[in-house]
């Protein structure tokens, strides 16, 4: 059994699977806030109670003080008689892995939750160009050949934070909740003003990444994906937990 931990800068999401079963296929799953991290605990050793793990996979994007807290939880979760401390892996972004090649000019730069989204849009578009959209605190966009390159991307502020800045830095424009339905065309009001702005330029940097690309299918992830993507033209599907399903493949090509 492997524990797969995606840290990111929001939430920390977590996934139970076994190596060589189908991709996302989770025996549990979840996720805690940042601020909520000591739940993980708890929520760790409910899933994993009746279950052995031999292997934990970890990336993590939030910095040296959320692997601090991490390694904390996961000592009380798995004492050393367990789980030997060097079953935890740091996932990292390499030159090459699971059948994709890093090509980033300095491919340790590449962020380690990027590389693993690669390598799920990879893995879920056998033989297809495909465009990788991970739209959390941050959006990434990110394109693969069908050969499995990884070509590099593009990062803009997430859907949230860019219209939450709009907001804070405007005189008199008010704050907007992200969830918010979109009315057709122009909009009438401030809020939706900048709600429907905000869309179109996630979704139309989505669209440039496609044509540029030439791309045949986009993959779009993250919190902010069921907002963004009914506005996209191009072919889409949302897949939840891609840095996630990353982990899981790359665990399965180590093996």
């Amino acid at each position: 059994m492997i524990l797969l931990i995606d840290a990111g800068n929001t939430r920390v999401k977590w996934a139970l699977a076994e190596t060589g079963t189908e991709l996302g296929a989770w025996i549990a799953h979840g996720a805690v806030m940042h601020a909520d991290l000591q739940q993980l605990e708890l929520h760790l050793s409910e899933a994993v109670a009746d279950r052995g793990v031999d292997r934990i996979l970890i990336a993590n994007v939030a910095g040296g003080a959320l692997r601090v807290q991490l390694e904390y939880v996961l000592q009380r979760t798995f004492p050393a008689m367990i789980l030997p401390e060097q079953a935890i892996e740091w996932f990292a972004s390499l030159p090459a892995l699971a059948g994709v090649t890093n090509g980033y000019r300095n491919p340790g730069q590449l962020g380690c939750d990027r590389f693993a989204a690669a390598i799920a849009g990879h893995a879920l578009a056998v033989g297809r160009e495909v465009i990788v959209a991970n739209c959390g605190t941050a959006t990434t966009i990110d394109a693969i050949t069908a050969d499995g390159m990884f070509l590099g991307g593009m990062i803009l502020p997430g859907l949230g934070l860019m219209a939450s800045s709009l907001a804070r830095n405007t005189a008199q424009l008010p704050q907007i909740a992200q969830d918010g339905k979109l009315p057709d065309g122009f909009a009438d009001n401030t809020d939706d003003a900048i709600l429907s702005g905000c869309l179109a330029a996630q979704s139309g940097a989505i669209e440039h990444a496609f044509a540029w690309h030439k791309a045949s299918e986009c993959i779009i992830s993250g919190g902010a994906a069921p907002y963004i993507a009914p506005m996209l033209k191009v072919p889409y599907r949302i897949v939840e937990n891609i840095v996630l399903i990353g982990l899981h493949a790359a665990a399965g090509s180590a093996d």
